[in-house]
Formats: structure tokens, C-alpha cells, sequence
């Protein structure tokens, strides 16, 4: 599998490609990279991305792993657009299942930011949990980053 690691405003992270497709973004730097000329593209996607000039990725995603349940989850995350959000609640009465159940698909991404499960957030005022980096700063970071309004807690 072929991976580069690249710096960003939320941390170092690691793409990862195998038969064509990006299948993971992790955290941290790995010493040994491999580029591929989609990983070039991916990396300057997300570095227009983080710069405020892309608001869409345009990649073959394959995400790694995960149930039939976790992929519909994952699919409804990608139709959430660039400086928007949705509650847990709103996502999982689409799918007809609990936002329990879609915080735990949220959790499972294996592509954060390029699937944006950090547009999903708590109906209660909350950002709701992130599990990349520092965690709900990291969360809280590209929401502001895109422009989206954060939730307020209810008065």
C-alpha cells in the first residue's frame, strides 16, 4: 500500500492508497512514504482545502473496512456540504436508526475530512466527539476553517 504524509493546520496526516483509491487518512507521519500520482493530487486537494480554496475533493474514495450500515453512514456524511452541518439526530432519521448508532459510524471513518464526519454534530449545542488529532479542537478547527456555524447551547 502507498502513503504520504503531509503537514496541516490540524496535525500531520498520512493518506493512504491501494488499487486506485484513497482508503485511509490517519494522523501522524510515517517515515516511509511512497508517492503515486494520486496521492500527489490527494495531497494538493487538501492543502487547496485548507487553504480555503477547494470546498469539494474530487478522488476515488474506498474506505477501508467497515459494515453495510457504516458505509450508508459514511455516504450521508459526503452529501453534507462545505461549511454546513447535521445533528446526529437529523442524519439517523434519515438512515431510520439512533444518533448513537451514527456517532458510532462517525467514529469508524477511516477517511476524516475527505469523508467530513466533522459536519456532523450534537443537537444539544455540542460539537459532539471527534476522533482525529486533539479530539473536538481538531473538530471545532475545520468547522471554523469552512466557515459553518458552530452549535449554541440551548439557553
Amino acid at each position: 500500500m502507498s502513503q504520504i504524509s503531509l503537514h496541516s493546520p490540524v496535525g500531520d496526516i498520512t493518506l493512504f492508497e491501494a488499487d486506485g483509491a484513497i482508503v485511509a487518512v490517519e494522523w501522524g507521519w510515517v517515515p516511509d512514504q511512497e508517492e503515486t500520482a494520486l496521492l500527489a493530487e490527494a495531497r494538493r486537494q487538501l492543502e487547496a482545502y485548507f487553504s480555503g480554496d477547494l470546498m469539494a475533493f474530487s478522488l476515488p474514495l474506498n474506505p477501508a473496512g467497515g459494515t453495510a450500515f457504516q458505509r450508508r453512514v459514511w455516504q450521508a456524511m459526503r452529501s453534507i456540504p462545505y461549511g454546513h452541518t447535521r445533528t446526529y439526530g437529523d442524519v439517523a432519521a434519515d438512515l431510520g436508526t439512533s444518533a448513537r448508532a451514527v456517532g458510532g459510524a462517525c467514529g469508524k471513518n477511516p477517511l476524516p475530512i475527505l469523508i467530513p464526519c466533522h459536519r456532523i454534530v450534537g443537537g444539544n449545542g455540542a460539537l459532539g466527539g471527534y476522533t482525529g488529532s486533539e479530539g473536538v479542537d481538531t473538530k471545532k478547527r475545520l468547522l471554523l476553517l469552512e466557515g459553518a456555524a458552530l452549535p449554541q447551547p440551548a439557553a
